[in-house]
């Protein structure tokens, strides 16, 4: 699992410049030969590890790396 995680990581990080927080979906895309439960178990270790946050809209719930993106720093998250 440490190679999937790397590969969720670079993944957020080559996006960085334009995008801070990704559907679940686009991790998806990123594992066409995993299931959606093995792929929700990589980003919630993430998660949990502190690496990964869930930001939500109230309908829609995205991932991101944890401190970046502008709404981290307008909510004071810092």
């Amino acid at each position: 699992m440490a190679d999937d995680k790397d590969v969720v990581v670079d993944f957020l990080n080559s996006k960085s410049a334009s995008k801070s927080k990704f559907y679940f979906k686009d991790f998806t895309d990123l594992f066409p030969d995993k299931g959606p439960r093995d792929v929700k178990k990589i980003l919630t270790k993430l998660v949990n590890e502190e690496v990964l946050e869930f930001w939500s809209s109230g309908s829609t719930t995205m991932y991101g790396l944890k401190g970046a993106g502008k709404q981290s720093h307008a909510e004071g998250e810092d």
